[in-house]
């Protein structure tokens, strides 16, 4: 007589191929985001499978932003954001904290190797435009340091406006999701003071080296934001160690 963890398994597996053939369909379709989906009905047809199988398969993609359920007007192809991305990463972080884990480090070390692989790439190939946007951020947020308000939004608006040059959509919605794990979590995690000169600082430092062109200076000015950050965590990392 099979287990009951052995009898669940077939369900699972079925459960996941639905999603997946659901998935093809939008493919298949070349449905763009807001693209209505077949009805239920048609979908149980298309599909071969029951209501409720069509039903669970839909709240499964759902939750991964594929498709979205607009009660009495039907199922369309989701937006496809990174919001559970983010979720996943916040809370994986927060977890692996109380668990004595460095998680908040690992976090910033992915991002870290992300926008040093980055920026060099940039160096002396942003438009004045961008050039001219950033000063105006650095400016901000000297200003900002000045009067002791708090800098996070110009900091991302800075990174923001910096890879915006690549022109790559994608990538910049996975570093929006990794800079909005990354101070969510913060804010909830650490308490290690920051000096909003050294702040300034590093991130003119930065601007300065892109315009220069020197993609080493460019890197090493990177590397020493994040070195910052990693120091400001290390006594947080410490503390649960």
């Amino acid at each position: 007589m099979p287990s009951a963890r052995m009898a669940g398994y077939p369900l699972a597996m079925a459960a996941r191929d639905l999603q997946e053939r659901i998935k093809k369909l939008i493919v298949d379709q070349r449905l763009p985001s807001g693209a209505p989906l077949p009805t239920e009905p048609e979908l149980m047809r298309l599909l071969g499978a029951s209501r409720n199988s069509v039903r669970e398969a839909l709240k499964a993609l759902q939750a991964m932003g594929i498709v979205e359920i607009r009660h009495g007007f039907g199922t369309y192809v989701g937006s496809m954001s990174f919001a559970p991305m983010i979720e996943g990463l916040a809370f994986r972080t927060v977890a692996g904290h109380y668990r004595g884990e460095d998680s908040l480090l690992q976090l910033l070390e992915l991002r870290e190797a992300v926008e040093t692989g980055l920026v060099s790439r940039l160096a002396g190939r942003l438009p004045e435009a961008d050039l001219v946007a950033l000063e105006a951020l650095v400016d901000r947020m000297e200003r900002e340091a000045a009067e002791g308000t708090g800098l996070a939004e110009t900091d991302r608006a800075f990174h923001a406006t910096l890879y915006r040059g690549l022109d790559n959509v994608l990538l910049g919605e996975v570093l929006e999701a990794f800079w909005d794990a990354f101070h969510r979590v913060q804010q909830d995690l650490v308490e290690v003071a920051q000096d909003p000169r050294v702040t300034c600082r590093q991130h003119r430092e930065i601007l300065d080296a892109v315009r220069s062109g020197d993609s080493l200076r460019a890197e090493r000015a990177i590397r020493d934001h994040f070195g910052n950050l990693r120091t400001r965590l290390s006594p947080v990392a410490a503390a649960n160690g």
